[in-house]
């Protein structure tokens, strides 16, 4: 927002021709300081079920030595054809012990720096612990579409990944390549 002090440094309020303050969100001047990235995977992906070690969806990992904190904003999904179960959608942590990059991380500010973070597809993980449950797919017989077209969970910065952990996708049973998922968050300095 425009007039937010950083690091005891105000910065001056902006008024439009006609004297109207204007206002920015967080995220746009996340964005406008490339500090915002998302990812998405690129096609469906099959999940496995609930807490499995041999994990499937889409993480992405905040590496022991990123010197940053991974700021949670947004989760979404959609389901693209018909599931192979019916379930439960939400997010787990757990640490990965050698994260990798397989889908590319974008900076929401096109041609800013790279993420410090790795995003995957698929890993072994370790302590998984399921944080939040919000929407549910193929609740429509199984073959039905049950989320619509795209679920949206605004985490607005309500889970933080310190560096070492990993925040992943999480449904209750395993699917076949049906759904997408993405993440938007923000890096800030530890």
């Amino acid at each position: 927002m425009y007039g937010k002090t950083r690091n005891g440094i105000g910065r001056p309020s902006l008024c439009d021709a006609d004297g109207i303050l204007l206002v920015r969100s967080g995220l746009e001047d996340a964005a406008l300081e490339g500090r915002l990235f998302g990812v998405a995977n690129q096609a469906a992906v099959a999940t496995t079920a609930a807490l499995a070690t041999t994990w499937t969806g889409l993480c992405v990992s905040n590496p022991a030595t990123s010197g940053k904190n991974m700021i949670l904003h947004e989760f979404g999904f959609s389901q693209t054809v018909a599931a192979s179960a019916d379930g439960a959608v939400g997010l787990l942590t757990c640490t990965i012990a050698a994260p990798a990059s397989a889908v590319t991380i974008q900076n929401q500010k096109l041609g800013g720096a790279a993420s410090s973070m790795l995003a995957d597809d698929g890993a072994t993980i370790a302590s998984p612990i399921l944080q939040r449950v919000f929407g549910a797919i193929g609740t429509l017989a199984v073959t039905g579409y049950g989320t619509g077209p795209l679920f949206t969970y605004k985490a607005n910065g309500s889970i933080v990944i310190p560096p070492g952990f990993t925040i992943g996708s999480y449904t209750t049973k395993a699917t076949t390549a049906s759904l997408i998922f993405y993440f938007v968050w923000e890096e800030i300095d530890v």
